[in-house]
């Protein structure tokens, strides 16, 4: 199951949020921070899954947007991976070029 979707800049500014499980704004507030502060921190040579809070994010960088989805931990993160490059591709068509200022 998919808790929730983010797009963050690589400065650290969201541009998009899709949320699927029932979060605080305050909660909400919390989990954007940290995981903008682990995600970014992160070399790019390392792998684009994360352990956090007893589920996995699966991230991908595309240009200057990560593209961030939380699963649950039994999940398939290559599955997700897919669904994000799908999900890339299809706003490559829309918009002819995904890029942050689109999203913004």
């Amino acid at each position: 199951m998919i808790h929730f979707v983010l797009l963050i800049s690589r400065q650290g500014k969201v541009r998009l949020t899709k949320w699927y499980s029932p979060y605080t704004q305050k909660e909400r507030s919390k989990v954007i921070r940290e995981l903008s502060g682990v995600i970014l921190s992160r070399a790019p040579k390392l792998c684009n899954f994360v352990e956090w809070r007893g589920h996995k994010v699966v991230y991908k960088r595309y240009a200057s947007l990560y593209f961030c989805m939380c699963i649950d931990d039994a999940d398939n993160e290559l599955e997700v991976l897919e669904m994000i490059h799908h999900f890339v591709e299809i706003l490559d068509r829309y918009f002819g070029s995904v890029c942050e200022l689109l999203l913004g």
